[in-house]
């Protein structure tokens, strides 16, 4: 199994943009997420996680479905917010998400295993 360490990067996001999509036979670490605001004024951003992932057996036997890491969170004026505290596991053809109200920037740190 191949570890390979990734930056995907977006500048300018102002509606709802896929910033990565996992590839086939790969499962992505997503070790942070970084929104810029290059604004004049203060901007909201939402990061969706879209995952149809098949049901998991037992309990938990339902398929997976899209979230929001976080909603209209604000970023102000020439700031940035780090929006993730942890890891998230991605798995195949799962799709990281964001939205803005304003321009932007999306830094994207990752490990994929293959």
């Amino acid at each position: 199994m191949a570890n390979t360490f990734k930056t995907i990067t977006k500048a300018g996001v102002t509606s709802l943009d896929t910033i990565y999509t996992v590839a086939g036979s790969t499962t992505t670490v997503v070790l942070g997420l970084v929104l810029g605001n290059t604004t004049g004024s203060s901007v909201t951003a939402t990061v969706t996680l879209s995952s149809d992932t098949a049901n998991r057996a037992g309990a938990n036997n339902e398929a997976n479905q899209d979230v929001e890491i976080v909603t209209n969170a604000p970023i102000p004026s020439a700031s940035s917010l780090s929006v993730l505290d942890g890891k998230i596991i991605m798995e195949t053809t799962d799709i990281l998400k964001v939205s803005a109200s304003g321009a932007t920037d999306v830094i994207l740190s990752i490990m994929e295993q293959t």
